[in-house]
């Protein structure tokens, strides 16, 4: 299909400058750009080359439906966002945003006795119980008397992401300088003799495997004299340039999370003040971190990370979730709530380690995508914000020289500015900042800790190996804690109703069945139609493929099935190679590194292919 899709005619557009993905890093690059576009006569500052006499022709394509489409809560410094707006108090002026104001650090024990509590994990709780003198105690858990400055955002902003985009959207496009095109996926990037000419978008009017049929409509190719890839760790324009141009020597991306979270209305008794930040460690598992963040008007965004070091084939984060919810610390705020909103998303958790090669011939890539996350301070989106801000002041430096968006000219113009940028010095210090994680969660916190502490002069340094080769077969991870026939009764079971095997799973290991109220706690199939649809267009084919459906078939830890935040990844008949269906998935992306089997022609990836799509979460609540 590949090659018969290429020699299709399609319609052609050319444009100065197209990006890809409209999140935090592309919204910093077209503030910044959009600034210096018109003189203060009202007369171009840099003449467009493909419509000469025009200003610069200024395109962003969006996969999502809705430039607002996250459903994430913010904590940031806000340094480079507030550097954006000067001037501007954007606790007030960004919708659903408040100060940052009482932030909390909260160690939660296990009090369901359920949780998986190694030799060093049960140091840890014993240090934290020992301690308790010294720290505010809360219900089964304990808050530090004093957090890290690295860790600290006291003083910064807490915001909504859907609505602080939308805010950042609504403005640019204002402006009257760039268009932004949601619901419109890209599915490749244009590669000519090395240099990267354009983009195409998805074909429409195709059957779910991309055959065209009687609406067919081929996907328009979008040539540009420089496009910005913004598109985030899973996007399909940045994950072909990775294939095509490799990684630079030594960089790899081995280490993920998935970010389940939620918008709740808080019940009336609550007491948590807007700018309330919470962050958790120790429950429900100890790789498992989370967080809640306190909006104006008793809503509050929360949720938790399941990264890919935790090697347990069950793996959900949606009944993890719940658990984590239920934890009597966050109960006492929570009980009586109502759920508005959820969402998934994936995270590039190798920082700065992940970075791809910022530039080439006609291309340049930021935000987290191109390595921004700080492992240190866990944040992202105002690095983010700052990579697409660099970018922008080297593109601007190159077109008032009239020049063109070669490698060489990116390099310097923003290669160089970043790596001369406090952006790059903190991600550096925090490069081997979670290296321990990958041998247990007590080495993983002394390792946090010494970078943190010596601003990396000293780390716990232990070597990454790809997500495949992190999971463990179900009777090596699970063997200790159920007892083997039992393990095969459930797993046979599982598979004759093609269910996930985690519920049971976690029954069988202690974890409480979840009591669902219908309105907080439901089941993972009702919170698809309550707080956030999901929604996916026809005519565009499916997203998620399996390269090898033999390894699939052969599969005993279908860890894809398990970490799936929407339950669209579902078990096929007998046993077979998973099912996927578009209509439930929330494109969080978390399959693409769960997999547990590698790809077949490439061991740094997995067996499954997340290419360009329609569809994703639909709420006006975020």
């Amino acid at each position: 299909m590949p090659e018969i899709m290429n020699e299709i005619e399609r319609q052609k557009m050319d444009a100065d400058i197209v990006c890809v993905g409209f999140g935090p890093a592309t919204a910093g690059f077209l503030t910044t750009l959009t600034r210096a576009m018109m003189n203060a006569d009202g007369t171009p500052a840099f003449e467009s080359k493909v419509m000469p006499g025009m200003p610069l022709q200024v395109m962003c394509y969006e996969r999502a439906d809705d430039i607002g489409f996250g459903v994430s809560g913010i904590v940031t410094k806000g340094r480079a966002i507030r550097a954006s707006f000067p001037g501007l108090d954007l606790a007030k002026e960004i919708p659903n945003a408040t100060v940052a104001e009482d932030e909390r650090v909260a160690y939660l024990h296990d009090p369901i006795g359920a949780s998986r509590r190694t030799a060093g994990t049960r140091f840890v709780d014993a240090v934290f119980k020992a301690g308790r003198f010294m720290m505010r105690k809360g219900p089964h858990a304990e808050e530090l008397p004093w957090i890290p400055p690295f860790l600290r955002k006291e003083h910064g902003l807490v915001m909504s992401m859907g609505s602080f985009m939308s805010w950042v959207g609504g403005q640019l496009m204002g402006s009257g300088l760039v268009q932004i095109w949601p619901g419109t996926p890209v599915s490749t990037p244009l590669i000519e003799d090395g240099r990267v000419t354009g983009v195409r978008l998805a074909d429409q009017g195709v059957d779910k495997k991309g055959n065209p049929e009687g609406a067919f409509m081929p996907g328009m190719d979008i040539g540009a004299r420089l496009t910005v890839v913004g598109d985030g760790p899973v996007g399909a324009v940045g994950r072909t340039l990775d294939a095509h141009f490799g990684l630079p020597a030594g960089n790899h991306q081995h280490d993920w999370a998935v970010g389940m979270k939620a918008v709740v209305e808080l019940p009336p008794s609550c007491g948590l003040k807007p700018g309330t930040v919470i962050h958790t460690l120790g429950f429900p598992e100890p790789e498992i971190f989370g967080f809640m963040y306190v909006y104006p008007d008793r809503t509050a965004s929360l949720g938790i990370f399941v990264p890919s070091w935790f090697d347990s084939p069950a793996r959900t984060g949606y009944r993890y979730l719940q658990h984590w919810m239920q934890h009597p610390y966050l109960w006492r705020h929570l009980e009586g709530g109502t759920l508005r909103s959820w969402g998934a998303k994936t995270l590039q958790e190798s920082g700065v380690r992940g970075e791809p090669h910022l530039v080439g011939d006609g291309f340049a890539r930021i935000g987290e995508g191109s390595g921004t996350s700080n492992l240190l301070t866990n944040s992202g989106v105002d690095e983010a914000w700052r990579s697409g801000v660099l970018l922008a002041e080297g593109a601007i430096e190159i077109l008032k020289a009239d020049g063109d968006f070669t490698k060489p000219a990116l390099a310097a113009a923003y290669e160089k500015r970043r790596r001369a940028d406090t952006l790059n010095k903190e991600l550096q210090a925090a490069k081997k900042a979670r290296d321990g994680f990958q041998n247990g969660f007590m080495l993983g916190m002394m390792g946090t800790g010494l970078t943190g502490i010596t601003g990396g002069a000293l780390n716990v340094s232990v070597k990454s190996v790809p997500p495949s080769q992190k999971v463990k077969p179900l009777a090596a991870a699970l063997g200790h804690r159920i007892p083997a026939d039992k393990l095969a009764e459930i797993s046979e079971a599982c598979a004759k109703t093609r269910q996930p095997l985690h519920d049971a799973v976690m029954n069988a290991m202690g974890w409480p069945e979840v009591t669902l109220d219908g309105n907080l706690l439901m089941s993972h199939q009702d919170i698809l139609f309550k707080g956030g649809k999901v929604q996916a267009m026809g005519g565009f084919a499916d997203h998620v493929r399996f390269a090898d459906p033999a390894r699939c078939a052969s599969c005993t830890e279908r860890t894809c099935v398990e970490m799936c935040s929407a339950q669209a990844v579902m078990p096929g008949e007998d046993g077979g190679v998973p099912e996927f269906d578009r209509e439930k998935c929330v494109h969080c992306g978390a399959c693409v590194w769960s997999c547990s089997k590698a790809h077949p022609t490439d061991p740094e990836r997995n067996n499954i292919e997340f290419t360009a799509g329609s569809g994703g979460l639909h709420s006006n609540e975020n």
